[in-house]
This record gives C-alpha cells, sequence and structure tokens, in this order.
C-alpha cells in the first residue's frame, strides 16, 4: 500500500512537472480581429482584449503561469491598465490567471454561478478542484446580463442557461460586431459539456441560437478554444449538434443503452473526420449526449 501511495505521488508530481514545463515554452500569439478587439491564443481558452481611450477590457485570462506572457502580450497593445476581466465560466482554463490579473486592480465580473462554483471543492472531468483563494473570485456577479459603456462600445454581456455550464456568459461588442462565445463554441471540434456543472446539450444548442441572432455574415466570432470564427462556421457547428443531438434521441426513443450508443458510430460518422480529432472523441460526445437527453427525461438539469 506504502509503494502505491508512493507511486500515486510520483505520477501526480510527474503530471504537474509536465504542465509547469509545457507552460513555460508556451508562446501567446496575437490575433488581430479588429483595430481595437484582439484574440490571445496560448494555452487554455482564447482571450478577448479590448483596447481604448478607458483602457483594457480583458475577457477570461488561461492559466496563472502564463499571467507573465499575458501581461507581457497586452502591453504590446496598449500601456493602459485591465480596468475589467470578464470571466466566461469558472474552468481553470479560463479563470486560472483571475488572482493575478486581480493584484493589477482589475474588476472581475462573472455570472453568479461562477463565483458560486470557486467558491467551493468540486470536482472537473474526474479530478478534484479546490476552491478559489478570495483574491481570485469575481467581485461583480450578474444573473441574466449586464452592460458596459467602455472604449466607445455598449458591451453587452449575456447569461446563456446549463450550456457548457450553468454560468456561461456571452460577449457582444456591436459597434465592432465581435462575439466573445467562451466554451459554448468549440470552433470546429466536438465540445465539452461539463454535466457535473450544470451543462446540457440542449443548452448548447440554445445558447448558439440567441448569438446567431446577433450575428450576420460580417461578424467575427471569438470561441472558447481553436480559431477565429464568423456565421458561417457557428451556423455549421450549430447544424452538427442539432442533427447528432436528434440521432441520439431517436435512440433513446427506441430503449437503446448508454453502451449501445456509445457504439453506434454511424450516429456521428458524417462529422468525426472534422469535428472528433480533438480530446472530445465521437464515443465521448455520444455518450455526453445520451446522458444530459436522459437526465433532461427524468427532470434533472
Amino acid at each position: 500500500m506504502k509503494t502505491i501511495k508512493i507511486l500515486s505521488l510520483t505520477f501526480v508530481l510527474l503530471c504537474a512537472t509536465q504542465t509547469f514545463s509545457q507552460q513555460k515554452e508556451v508562446k501567446i500569439e496575437i490575433v488581430k480581429v479588429t483595430d481595437a478587439l484582439y484574440m490571445l491564443k496560448g494555452q487554455g481558452g482564447n482571450i478577448g482584449i479590448s483596447i481604448g481611450v478607458d483602457g483594457v477590457f480583458m475577457i477570461d485570462d488561461q492559466y496563472a503561469p502564463l499571467t507573465p506572457k499575458i501581461l507581457a502580450a497586452i502591453k504590446t497593445l496598449s500601456a493602459k491598465p485591465i480596468k475589467f476581466l470578464i470571466n466566461t465560466h469558472w474552468h481553470g482554463d479560463h479563470v486560472g490567471g483571475n488572482a493575478n490579473i486581480s493584484k493589477q486592480g482589475t474588476v472581475i465580473v462573472a455570472q453568479d454561478n461562477v463565483r458560486k462554483r470557486m467558491s467551493v471543492d468540486s470536482f472537473v472531468r474526474g479530478k478534484k478542484k479546490e476552491a478559489a483563494p478570495k483574491e481570485a473570485l469575481p467581485v461583480v456577479t450578474f444573473t441574466e446580463n449586464i452592460n458596459f459603456h467602455f472604449n466607445d462600445e455598449a458591451i453587452y454581456i449575456f447569461h446563456v442557461h446549463n450550456a457548457h455550464t450553468d454560468g456561461d456568459a456571452v460577449v457582444y461588442f456591436p459597434k465592432a460586431n465581435v462575439l466573445h462565445m467562451g466554451d459554448v463554441y468549440f470552433q470546429g471540434k466536438y465540445p465539452y459539456i461539463d454535466l457535473s456543472s450544470g451543462g446540457s446539450i440542449n443548452g448548447v444548442i440554445e445558447a448558439v441560437k440567441q448569438a446567431l441572432l446577433l450575428a450576420d455574415d460580417a461578424t467575427k466570432i471569438i470561441p472558447g478554444h481553436k480559431e477565429l470564427s464568423n456565421k458561417k462556421g457557428l451556423e455549421s457547428y450549430l447544424a452538427m449538434l442539432i442533427d447528432i443531438r436528434n440521432s441520439v434521441q431517436k435512440e433513446i426513443s427506441n430503449n437503446k443503452s448508454l453502451e449501445e450508443v456509445k457504439e453506434n458510430t454511424k450516429l456521428t460518422e458524417a462529422y468525426d473526420a472534422t469535428y472528433g480529432t480533438w480530446f472530445i472523441k465521437p464515443a465521448i460526445f455520444r455518450e455526453t449526449i445520451y446522458k444530459s437527453l436522459i437526465a433532461k427525461k427524468e427532470g434533472k438539469k
């Protein structure tokens, strides 16, 4: 038993070292969206940056070890301070730098459920996540929506219910015609839907529909992960979600079991070559949708 514990500790330390090593090698890529809006890519969720006379408006912040590199990248865009940081949801690859950014005098803003989930110990993908320290928590929270009048923009932030999680927010810059969707949108890939945090396939579909109501052919869309996108890309993503959801629902209506759905490659085969090549593999996605729809059928969120 002692040997097992030592091996387990060694494995944990090795994983932590590898993660730290990987983050040391990460380069922050700056993607210009408009003259005043940028997307930063590194390791974790895509960051949104608005610059202007009022300062810097930031959306998400990736992992804590990357903060110095992220701040250095932002400094190349603007010498002004980061006034506001919006968390699109509570996962660590989007809020991991919160405590560091708050030390800049930045006000952190998020939907109510983000603060609630960050405030307690929890489990994500089977791994325990300890409650965040006070300095990492959002100090301004909202229930449904909130507006910012900043950098000559009327920034509209709205809550989408039980989508990727139960605390997702979409950020819309109407003047610039830009949407930041957080992990409601995994560009070109099957999404991770966190059922344990209140996420659901139907919620993701409805959230994407809401975003599309704001989009036109010129809209630029920053996804939670992968590449800068547009309305056409988001429409294709929505069509994929609906098609696979409906196929799995038919299987449930025919009393198929979870294992039968997981093994039925035909349910996703039309999309697997494109969407199934990242960390959410086709069988996992079919399983997630099945569990989400069964939970709805049983009256659970």
